[in-house]
């Protein structure tokens, strides 16, 4: 199962940070051919879940996703969001931690473990390499509200 990781540091306050990387449906815009369903009530909180389906007709998949630690930036610390991948093909976790950076900035770590059913381990290595370089961009695009 590939494990990634990577870090930003975005020249914007904590809570605008921590908006722009967690306004899920947002996600459809920065990560090519997906398509985000939110299936629970705002506001996002501890319980929140949502599907990223990404690719076209047969070849689409769900990435069914749940949040499982919700705690906002507040007072000048950092935040932290957990997400549970729930999907029949897609599984793992992603979390998305914001905080102070250098010069008032803000500093983002994104670390994922991602695993797709029936994909063989010989592909860990590709998959993580490709997973780490499409979410680092579509981070970018989220950052810079693009």
């Amino acid at each position: 199962m590939p494990t990634f990781s990577f870090a930003r540091t975005a020249p914007l306050p904590l809570d605008e940070t921590w908006r722009r990387l967690t306004d899920w449906p947002r996600h459809a815009d920065a990560v090519p051919l997906t398509r985000i369903r939110v299936l629970t009530p705002a506001p996002t909180r501890e319980g929140t879940r949502f599907v990223a389906r990404s690719g076209f007709g047969p070849l689409a998949v769900d990435d069914v996703m749940e949040v499982t630690v919700w705690r906002p930036p507040a007072a000048g610390e950092g935040g932290l969001c957990r997400l549970e991948k729930r999907g029949r093909v897609v599984l793992g976790w992603a979390e998305i931690e914001v905080g102070p950076g250098p010069g008032g900035r803000t500093r983002v770590e994104w670390r994922e473990e991602l695993r797709v059913r029936y994909l063989p381990r010989a592909f860990d290595g590709i998959l993580g390499a490709a997973s780490r370089r499409m979410f680092g961009r579509a981070a970018n695009r989220l950052l810079r509200g693009a």
